[in-house]
């Protein structure tokens, strides 16, 4: 018998290791043939052809929907370009960038990016008119809508912009929004158990990212989640994928979240905006004992020190303007406790009638050491008049009324709701406009809001030239903002003939103004002159600074920044160092530091002037 016979042959041992090496030697190529054709296999979605180019073609349709749709759109539809990871992501235990490195998945990055054009130009040619109109309805309420009402403040976490950050945490997101959207499907074609299982894996997903924003935030059962979802994800898309079905199911969800957000939006300027008018239960109830305690004190007790120099122009002298009595401490307390020569500062405090009696009574108990202060009611100048003040005039009209008490009135709008303050309403707000008239003795007078903090001497303000112009302010503008177009309506002649657009805004707070050249200028006659043709708002909407950038244009002398620091009423990211160093921060915006909703982080700034173990304070309850 031949040898490879014997080698065949039952009972035949000896040549065995040899056939099976020369079986293994044939059968070598072959199984590399099947590796690499496994290796280069992509997932193929049901009803496409594995072999055909128009399989890529839809994939890339998925994708490439952010990039048609609008930004804000775009980050939605994500979640649906996240079909092509599915069989790879919901299954993976290696690092990402192991992955991204991998030749098969370098190749198939190469192919999408080449396609990528083609299959744009292609989807916006079959439904260009259903985008246009879906991006054009989503500008216009985005319009509609005033987010701004925070300025820079948001109490939500700031997206990081590094794409490639927190993308665990995207990615279940993502899971979740294609669940939602096969949820849907498979009820309507009546998979009810598919249908249960999807709804499962979403509550399951919801409950691990609850409110992560970062990958560390996840529970530690995020892997495995992500792999159960992708498992009956994958099963959905085998059973219910339809591009068209996918499609208006996304765009449905997009539109009620747009919905959604415009309705929140809505609901958090309201309150914001409620929030920043309301008067905390403690400073109501030290107003109230003040008060009492004031009007049972006898005559010849109610009379401050020093009044001899009220008149004094060789002094420095102040105008501050408030109804809140713990803020005009702060103001008072923090100016004089940094002031070099106390005794030659003198405080002229003008208030309402209701809190006349807290005020006097509050520095008649606390009084600002050496330093002169006088109290006033606004209710006494009585000159301040409607025959005279076109802003008392148009306070009392039937119109003015109506806007601002009717709640379905057409300009209630979430963009107006903020000149719906009561302060607008009160003329503390827009005496600012007559200091030469309720201090006629006197050249300079440095006006401060109640919402200030003095942290340096404030004296050589009044050494500082202003050039022949009358008021001497921060500006405010940036490259693009806080100019005054932003408060100004340059669609009405009587703005756009008279005022540049892009001159630079300044800021109300702390202002030093000559009263000299007051009224040499006539600055009260050409306030009055604005006020008068705004009567119908056309020219600006509420508030005092749109008035004050039209009365005081080209007159206003532009200080050094670091005499008057802004935002701390709606800006978290001031640097701590701008702050310390300078002469006065504004809280200025809703987050007043006497307020709930105050941002911790600059409170203790303003706490600081107050002493908390005073009899009054603890009385009422007010704590740090």
């Amino acid at each position: 018998m031949p040898p490879f016979q014997r080698a065949l042959a039952p009972g035949g041992g000896g040549f065995r290791p040899a056939v099976a090496l020369l079986l293994f030697v044939l059968l070598l190529p072959l199984m590399c043939f099947l590796t690499v054709r496994d290796s280069l296999h992509e997932p193929v979605l049901p009803g496409i052809q594995e072999n055909t180019g128009d399989s890529w073609r839809d994939l890339l349709n998925l994708k490439h929907l952010k990039s048609i749709l609008s930004k804000e759109n775009g980050s939605l539809m994500e979640g649906s370009y996240s079909l092509v990871k599915w069989e790879n992501d919901a299954s993976q235990t290696t690092d990402d960038q192991q992955l991204i490195d991998l030749p098969t998945k370098f190749t198939r990055r190469l192919l999408e990016e080449e396609m990528q054009d083609k299959r744009t130009v292609e989807f916006t040619q079959q439904d260009d008119e259903a985008i246009v109109r879906l991006e054009n309805v989503a500008i216009e309420r985005s319009k509609a809508v005033d987010s701004a009402v925070l300025g820079k403040y948001s109490i939500w976490r700031k997206e990081n912009e590094n794409e490639n950050s927190d993308s665990r945490v995207r990615f279940m997101r993502d899971q979740i929004i294609l669940g939602r959207v096969f949820s849907v499907l498979a009820k309507s074609k009546n998979k009810l158990d598919l249908y249960q299982e999807l709804l499962g894996r979403i509550k399951e997903s919801q409950h691990v990212v609850g409110e992560a924003n970062a990958d560390a935030d996840l529970h530690k059962s995020a892997p495995e989640k992500i792999k159960a979802m992708g498992q009956v994800l994958s099963k959905a898309r085998a059973e219910l994928y339809d591009c068209k079905a996918v499609m208006q199911r996304l765009r449905a969800m997009l539109q009620s979240a747009d919905e959604q957000v415009r309705s929140l939006k809505k609901q958090s300027t309201f309150l914001s905006q409620l929030a920043a008018k309301t008067i905390p239960n403690g400073i109501n109830c030290l107003s109230m004992r003040l008060t009492i305690d004031y009007y049972l004190l006898p005559l010849e007790k109610r009379k401050f020190p020093r009044s001899e120099n009220l008149e004094n122009p060789h002094l420095y002298h102040y105008a501050l303007f408030s109804d809140n009595v713990l803020a005009a401490s702060v103001v008072v307390n923090s100016t004089i406790m940094n002031a070099k020569e106390p005794e030659k500062h003198v405080f002229h405090l003008v208030t309402d009638k209701l809190n006349f009696g807290a005020m006097n009574m509050w520095f008649l108990l606390n009084p600002p050491g050496k330093a002169t202060i006088h109290v006033e009611n606004v209710d006494d100048f009585k000159w301040l008049n409607s025959s005279y003040c076109p802003v008392l005039r148009q306070l009392e009209s039937a119109a003015m009324k109506a806007y601002y008490f009717k709640a379905d009135h057409p300009s209630a709008g979430s963009s107006n709701l903020k000149y719906r303050n009561p302060k607008y309403l009160s003329m503390l707000n827009h005496l600012r406009f007559y200091l030469p008239e309720v201090y006629p003795k006197l050249d300079k007078i440095l006006f401060l809001d109640d919402d200030i903090v003095v942290q340096k001497d404030l004296t050589p303000l009044w050494s500082v030239d202003l050039n022949g112009n009358v008021n001497g302010a921060v500006m405010t503008c940036g490259e693009s903002f806080h100019r005054f177009d932003k408060y100004l309506n340059f669609s009405n002649p009587h703005i756009s003939s008279n005022f540049d657009p892009n001159a630079c805004g300044w800021a109300y707070g702390m202002n030093m103004f000559d009263l000299k050249e007051w009224k040499k200028k006539d600055i009260t006659g050409i306030y009055h002159k604005w006020q008068t043709m705004n009567e119908d708002r056309v020219l600006w909407k509420l508030g005092t600074l749109p008035p004050g950038l039209l009365t005081f244009y080209k007159l206003t002398h532009a200080l050094d920044k670091s005499w008057h620091v802004l935002g701390l009423g709606y800006n978290p990211t001031i640097d701590r160092s701008e702050i310390e160093n300078a002469a006065v921060i504004h809280y200025n915006g809703n987050m007043k530091p006497w307020l709930e909703l105050a941002m911790t982080r600059y409170r203790s700034y303003w706490t600081k002037y107050i002493n908390y173990e005073h009899p009054y304070v603890q009385a009422c309850k007010i704590s740090e």
